[in-house]
């Protein structure tokens, strides 16, 4: 079978779903300052959102090589990288808070709405990757990716007392149960 632009983002979606599995657990095995900044470091709705970015830029490192190597045209790889991988943040947010409002948290909702992400994510990457090429937003994707790990690093460290930062299990904001490991 010949891949396509269109069967390498149905790859993608299983290959970040199952790197997603693999990142929810890495800092809890390896606990480091290093992967504290890639991986969730407790079980709060804010810290399982690098599991969402960070998996997806994982797994971009190896789809872009398929791409690469089976020649399959495409435009826009950096911009798509950074934005299909941070729009799916929100979107997220959004339909799992309001769901976990109303339901609290169900382990089975969780694991099939991070499937349901992907599949969003991996459309708007399709859509993205077929557009025409877009230099000033390509040229912005690594200090967005930057930034945004920035964000990620400072409220682990210093999480507002909220909700989305709070980790059930534990009682704790952030890294607090962790520092000194």
């Amino acid at each position: 079978m010949k891949l396509t632009l269109k069967n390498t983002r149905i790859i993608s979606i299983l290959g970040i779903f199952l790197i997603s599995f693999l990142s929810h657990f890495a800092y809890e095995i390896f606990p480091s300052t290093l992967l504290s900044f890639f991986f969730p470091v407790n079980e709060s709705i804010w810290e399982h959102m690098k599991i969402l970015f960070t998996s997806s830029l994982l797994y971009g490192i190896f789809d872009y090589i398929i791409l690469k190597k089976n020649n399959i045209k495409f435009n826009n790889y950096p911009f798509n990288l950074w934005f299909s991988s941070l729009i799916i943040i929100p979107i997220y947010l959004a339909i799992y808070l309001t769901l976990y409002n109303i339901i609290g948290e169900k382990l089975i909702i969780s694991i099939i709405l991070l499937f349901i992400i992907y599949v969003i994510k991996e459309i708007i990457s399709y859509n993205i990757l077929k557009a025409p090429n877009i230099k000033i937003s390509n040229l912005l994707a690594v200090p967005i990716i930057i930034i945004t790990y920035i964000i990620f690093i400072y409220l682990t460290y210093k999480p507002p007392h909220n909700y989305i930062f709070y980790d059930t299990h534990s009682k704790t904001y952030g890294i607090e149960k962790n520092i000194g490991k």
